[in-house]
């Protein structure tokens, strides 16, 4: 039976106490055994880097790096750096990834010859707790699926177009549904997460590792949670004209450089 080759998970961490025990056991977790686990604290000022170092004792796979806060695409810069897999896969810690996420990931890139696996995801929206002075009842834990492309292989220009049609949404632009081949990252400087936006530096890398990716794996299982949790990264402030300007610079910088129109 041929060795499994290594996969490279990548998990940038700032103040996240609440959530990296759930996340980091998802991980460790996985049916697949050949993995990297790189644990990145980001300057947090909370215990998570006590709580990633007890796992970092009694886990070998684990690569524990603490450094001064520099932001999240900073952050995993440095994490594309120092992976050594073949595959490199992407987890936010208030996230969690199915157990057979990394397996199914790596046999649909490995039978495919694909350059870019992209799955489908749950959305998690925990229960609402019922107040002292209401008769609502708690709301219940909500699952949704989410995804746009049916199960099987495409082409660069048939990925592109799907791509184009929902430019906006999580599924295209997050890094954490998908799986990447290093060789092609560590082979071109551009491909990185842009540090100067405070906004859609994963589409960036995205559209960035489009340009060269060539063979493409749609799969339809969900193999990531993403908590709708108040309060993360993705529920932070924004300033709507930065969003509308960055979000119209990168549609006409898919288009430039995926160069099917």
């Amino acid at each position: 039976m041929p060795e499994q080759p290594l996969v490279s998970i990548i998990v940038p961490i700032y103040n996240a106490q609440d959530h990296i025990a759930r996340c980091v056991e998802s991980i460790r977790r996985q049916t697949y055994k050949n993995i990297e686990i790189l644990l990145l604290n980001d300057g947090s000022k909370d215990v998570s880097l006590q709580v990633c170092a007890m796992y970092a004792r009694v886990d070998d796979r684990i690569v524990l790096i603490d450094k001064a806060n520099s932001g999240v695409a900073a952050t995993r810069n440095l994490g594309l750096r120092q992976a050594r897999g073949k595959y490199l896969q992407f987890v936010d810690t208030d996230d969690t990834i199915q157990p057979y996420a990394t397996e199914m990931l790596v046999a649909r890139a490995e039978e495919s010859g694909a350059d870019l696996v992209i799955a489908h995801y749950n959305r998690i929206t925990p229960p609402r707790p019922r107040s002292e002075n209401s008769d609502r009842p708690e709301r219940p834990t909500k699952v949704q699926t989410f995804g746009f492309l049916l199960e099987g292989a495409m082409t660069k220009e048939e990925f592109a177009a799907g791509l184009m049609q929902e430019p906006a949404s999580f599924y295209y632009g997050v890094m954490w549904n998908k799986l990447y081949r290093a060789d092609i990252v560590h082979a071109h400087d551009d491909i990185i997460c842009a540090e100067d936006m405070d906004w859609s530096e994963d589409l960036y890398f995205n559209l960035s590792y489009i340009r060269y990716a060539e063979k493409f794996y749609a799969l339809s299982t969900p193999i990531y949670n993403y908590y709708n949790t108040p309060g993360s990264a993705v529920h932070t402030v924004l300033n709507p004209v930065n969003i509308v300007s960055t979000r119209a610079t990168l549609f006409a910088y898919s288009r430039r450089s995926i160069n099917i129109w």
